[in-house]
């Protein structure tokens, strides 16, 4: 017997999800133990001092996806539950997946993979880059298409970082080129294969509400508050993570006000627009991370903040139609207003900070660890002596091009494996609605008199 279609999304999902922990389990049986307890006091503190100074940020930036960038993604008014929820599984996905890949392709050792948490950390790190690609097809994409989506682009990221940090040298400590640029563009190129030539109307869910734009605020927020932690908590202890914090707090500034001032320019009643404060506010710490920890004086750091902002906001305005019209792109959450054009210009900003640093000055600029994973302070004592100014700079665009063609490429092929039937993409008129996938109990009222009772019928069909 032939089984109906919206039936698929309900069986796939869990078994999907549990075959996968199931396997992670035995992985874990098989290879991943903890460090032998030291019986040296000194070695005993030293693994305390590192836990001490690396965990309140872990704990920062974990506030900073879960409830901060869950958050931000509730400006739809009927997919919030979706939205935080979906989050949070494709954090944890991500985050264990990362771990699996890393551990077999970096930290495998006589058969072991010894966990700790700065490899916990890195995965972290790993699956921040499918969170912000999520946005560019948020609403519009089932869970299982999803969880597709960050099963093949956490190997392609890991990939380009390992070329872009490890083999091209590029300082990158606060994930600018690594992190923002890739997941950026990659998830365009799965939003442009996954509709294809379609251009996508206006949902009528789709708009936003005042509660739910407050709670997207609210989202904003804290990824401000939290945002330092997530530059810096990778940087060498001392100076140059003392230089990251300062110089991101700067940006962030900078961006706000910035925010404010531009989008009530373009406004023709000077009025602010909520998704322009949403989104500008964040973009100094989108571009900053990849020069946050360079002794750069403060003003540079100002400077920045504030040309993210205003490119931000006139992506925003501008440019997103155009791109919706040209080339009937569809980027739902604005991710290459606010990671990606961000990026280019803090990515630009290095370039030109190598190209003007002195010998001295570039001395103390590298960070102990990139968030791709890799040494930093190795490429710059082996190389940067070597390379000078000019030769660094080189590397930093070169990174740059090679995150941005990687993640278009790998993006495109990913969008287009997810049109397959099994992962069961809603339909147009089903999209943006939390009822396709919980038990929501006014559910059958709030289909009764905007909806018809097809679309009530297929989303008590399709509760996950």
């Amino acid at each position: 017997m032939a089984v109906p279609p919206f039936t698929y999304p309900r069986r796939l999902l869990p078994l999907f999800l549990g075959l996968f922990q199931g396997a992670l389990l035995l992985f874990f049986a098989l290879f991943v133990t903890y460090d032998e307890p030291s019986a040296q006091a000194e070695d005993t503190n030293l693994v305390a001092n590192k836990v001490y100074r690396t965990f309140p940020f872990f704990q920062d930036i974990q506030v900073m996806l879960v409830v901060g960038l869950g958050l931000l993604l509730t400006f739809l008014p009927r997919y919030g539950f979706s939205a935080l929820t979906h989050n949070f599984l494709l954090l944890n996905f991500s985050m264990q997946w990362a771990l699996v890949l890393q551990g077999l392709l970096q930290h495998l050792h006589h058969g072991q993979i010894h966990l700790d948490l700065h490899k916990l950390l890195i995965s972290v790190f790993a699956a921040v880059t499918v969170l912000i690609s999520v946005g560019a097809i948020l609403g519009r994409a089932s869970p299982c298409q999803l969880l597709a989506m960050a099963t093949c682009e956490i190997p392609i990221y890991l990939a380009s970082e390992w070329v872009i940090v490890t083999r091209l040298g590029v300082l990158d400590v606060g994930g600018t080129i690594t992190i923002h640029i890739f997941s950026c563009y990659f998830g365009l190129g799965v939003s442009k294969a996954l509709f294809r030539a379609t251009r996508q109307p206006l949902h009528p869910k789709e708009t936003p509400t005042p509660s739910s734009d407050l709670m997207s605020l609210v989202g904003t927020l804290i990824l401000w508050v939290f945002w330092p932690s997530f530059v810096a908590v990778l940087c060498q202890p001392g100076d140059a993570q003392h230089r990251a914090i300062l110089n991101t707090l700067l940006a962030m500034s900078a961006s706000a006000i910035t925010t404010v001032v531009t989008s009530s320019l373009l406004e023709k009643d000077g009025k602010l627009s909520l998704g322009h404060v949403q989104n500008g506010s964040l973009a100094g710490g989108v571009a900053i991370g990849v020069v946050a920890d360079m002794a750069v004086p403060p003003v540079a750091a100002l400077a920045v903040g504030t040309l993210s902002a205003v490119v931000c906001i006139l992506g925003f305005r501008f440019l997103s139609p155009l791109l919706g019209r040209k080339l009937t792109l569809l980027d739902q959450c604005g991710i290459h207003n606010l990671h990606g054009l961000p990026g280019i210009l803090g990515a630009a900003a290095s370039v030109l900070a190598f190209l003007v640093a002195s010998k001295d000055t570039s001395g103390s600029q590298p960070s102990e660890v990139s968030p791709a994973g890799g040494n930093a302070s190795v490429v710059a004592e082996g190389q940067w002596g070597e390379r000078g100014g000019g030769r660094q700079a080189l590397c930093q665009a070169a990174g740059m091009a090679v995150a941005i063609g990687a993640s278009l490429l790998a993006g495109l092929l990913t969008g287009t494996a997810l049109r397959l039937p099994c992962l069961a993409q809603p339909p147009e008129r089903l999209c943006f609605d939390d009822s396709l996938y919980f038990k929501i109990q006014d559910q059958a009222k709030s289909s009764g008199p905007d909806g018809s009772a097809e679309e009530g019928a297929l989303a008590l069909k399709e509760q996950v």
